[in-house]
């Protein structure tokens, strides 16, 4: 079984997979038209519950026979789209009445025909900045008069994309949870490599002998097999664990009476976090050294 993102789950790697009898679980793009995504879109059916953050639907295509494809559907991404897109339409809506409020304003009170060619070309400027924008640039459109507007037509094709990813797969014995639980292992795969790349700084290996990088990379991995086993045992993020871990502190109090090294109390999310990895959190005095 190969998985495939979706940059690269083109029709011939595809076939290409299954010439010797293998099979294959790749993502497709929604977003560039294609017709076998419009097609999966467009055919109704139930969602079947998987887990909370997940629900699947296949639907099966007559021009793509030999092939089955599973729309997923997370409701909190959904819930998070809906508001990064909700967002960036009021960014593009309070700028757009706020050049065209200005050049209304400035029609009136400007005379002479070079101070509005200069009000106009900052006009134009700012107009720019909105369809050079990474972000804002995907909601807008060029009306026939040359001014910018918010493209509707646009918005209402995201909303029945939000919180979904399209799934195809050549596996004829695989359930529709089954193919998106084993992509979702092709996501964890990918977050592997970026946190080693990342978070544990793999690379560059400032090493010359090859034993020592060998030992370096198998570090490497055991460090990241246990970030991986902490976030199981504790349903935490790593982050959110290191967060929390990083604000135990060892204080050394030195007085009359002699010097004592203690750590800092746990918080309760610090507590759960020794308690669910199954690690004796440390003692709440280590040293003690009366005068």
């Amino acid at each position: 079984m190969v998985l495939l993102p979706a940059l690269r789950s083109s029709a011939d790697n595809l076939a290409y997979l299954t010439r010797a009898g293998g099979h294959y679980i790749a993502g497709m793009r929604m977003r560039d038209g294609s017709d076998l995504a419009e097609a999966a879109l467009a055919r109704q059916g139930r969602y079947q519950t998987v887990r909370d953050n997940l629900r699947v639907k296949e639907v099966k295509l007559e021009q793509a026979p030999g092939r089955r494809f599973v729309i997923c559907h997370n409701p909190a991404q959904e819930e998070r789209d809906r508001h990064h897109r909700e967002d960036a339409l009021k960014r593009i809506e309070a700028e757009l009445e706020r050049i065209k409020a200005q050049r209304e304003r400035d029609a009136k009170r400007l005379a002479s025909a070079k101070a509005r060619e200069r009000a106009e070309a900052a006009y134009v400027r700012a107009e720019c900045a909105l369809v050079e924008h990474p972000t804002l640039k995907r909601w807008l459109r060029t009306t026939k008069t040359g001014r910018l507007a918010i493209d509707r037509a646009k918005v209402k094709t995201e909303e029945r994309l939000d919180g979904k990813y399209l799934l195809t797969t050549s596996d004829p014995h695989l359930s529709a949870e089954e193919v998106a639980t084993g992509y979702k292992a092709l996501l964890e795969a990918e977050r592997g490599f970026r946190d080693l790349k990342t978070v544990l700084e793999l690379r560059p290996v400032f090493h010359r002998l090859e034993h020592r990088i060998r030992a370096h990379v198998l570090l490497c991995w055991l460090v990241l097999l246990l970030i991986r086993v902490a976030e199981r045992s504790t349903g935490r993020t790593w982050n959110r664990i290191s967060a929390e871990l990083g604000r135990i502190h060892e204080v050394t109090l030195t007085g009359d009476a002699g010097q004592v090294i203690q750590t800092t109390p746990l918080s309760p999310e610090q507590a759960s976090v020794f308690r669910d990895s199954g690690i004796k959190p440390p003692p709440r005095i280590t040293t003690a050294a009366p005068a």
